[in-house]
């Protein structure tokens, strides 16, 4: 069992001032994990808002403009800020804001640290324009950038006393970060190869006739565009179906959250799996109701109480 602390010693004011920049941060950057960290309490939120703000910070730095020796400077000074952090040697008046409030995080949250070494691990891979031949090639680059974040978050949320397997709670988080991961590179193959990049596997490409690439709002010419899209879709189905048995390990609010988060990019799913060559015209989102209403349908602990329910069919 994974457990958290529910309640906190006083909080000095820098510290509450570091937080609150951190919140912000989410707030106007954070877009879909949003919605889901709004039905934390209230120490669980401000743990999440910091990791978050340390991860959009590195996350910056490689979607950035700087030349790539210079990125990757900026990520090993980043990785030193880390190493103060995990050693305990940020002060609560550090001018960091993001240091502090992670720092105050760590103190009182098992949060896996290493999980914010390997998202600059990642996010290295994309400075130096890496590519994958295979799924189990872009499975490491997802695990670093993803589903470290999903281990890191189960450290905030931690597991109810008793739940069922939860000594396999890390792999589900794990895996459920693949999923979001694999949605997000679907709904950016255009945004991406406008940028040099490409994610998709090049097996699963060439298997498909989209080896030329996305370089424009119609897909490459004979190829099997919306095949490769569902081929892709089933992959994050499956994985989203396997990350899901973390619910009901969660408390209610925990589980909320990650219901909150995980179904809104299931839906963006949807939509991708719906019109597949949408994704070359433009980024495919979800209005603000519609997120609201999954964030809503999470804390009902519909999607929880599913889960609990297929798993113990399985069992019998």
């Amino acid at each position: 069992m994974i457990r958290t602390v529910e309640s906190e010693q006083h909080v000095s004011a820098p510290v509450l001032a570091a937080y609150s920049y951190c919140e912000a941060v989410t707030g106007q950057q954070a877009r879909n994990f949003a919605y889901g960290i709004r039905l934390l309490p209230t120490s669980k939120r401000r743990a999440m808002s910091a990791l978050y703000a340390f991860s959009r910070r590195v996350d910056d730095i490689g979607d950035g403009t700087l030349a790539p020796d210079v990125k990757g400077a900026r990520l090993e000074e980043t990785r030193a800020l880390l190493a103060r952090v995990r050693a305990g040697e940020v002060a609560e008046d550090d001018t960091d804001p993001v240091a502090v409030a992670l720092s105050h995080t760590a103190a009182y949250f098992p949060v896996p640290l290493g999980g914010l070494d390997e998202l600059i691990d990642g996010v290295l891979m994309d400075v130096r324009g890496e590519t994958y031949e295979t799924w189990d090639d872009l499975k490491v680059y997802c695990r670093c950038v993803a589903g470290a974040i999903g281990r890191l978050s189960l450290g905030v949320f931690g597991t109810e006393p008793g739940a069922r397997g939860a000594e396999r709670a890390p792999e589900y988080a794990d895996t459920l970060g693949l999923a979001l991961q694999l949605t997000n590179i679907l709904r950016d193959v255009r945004e991406d190869a406008e940028g040099g990049r490409t994610y998709l596997p090049a097996d699963d490409l060439a298997k498909f006739g989209c080896s030329a690439g996305f370089d424009g709002p119609t897909p490459p010419q004979g190829s099997d565009f919306a095949g490769l899209v569902h081929f892709e879709v089933r992959r994050a189905r499956a994985l989203f179906a396997e990350g899901y048995r973390l619910l009901p390990m969660l408390d209610r609010r925990s589980g909320a959250c990650v219901a909150a988060m995980a179904g809104i990019y299931r839906r963006l799913l949807d939509r991708i799996e719906r019109e597949p060559e949408a994704v070359l015209r433009g980024r495919v989102s979800l209005p603000g109701r519609e997120k609201a209403y999954v964030a809503v349908r999470g804390l009902s602990g519909l999607d929880a109480r599913h889960v609990s329910r297929r798993t113990v069919r399985r069992r019998v």
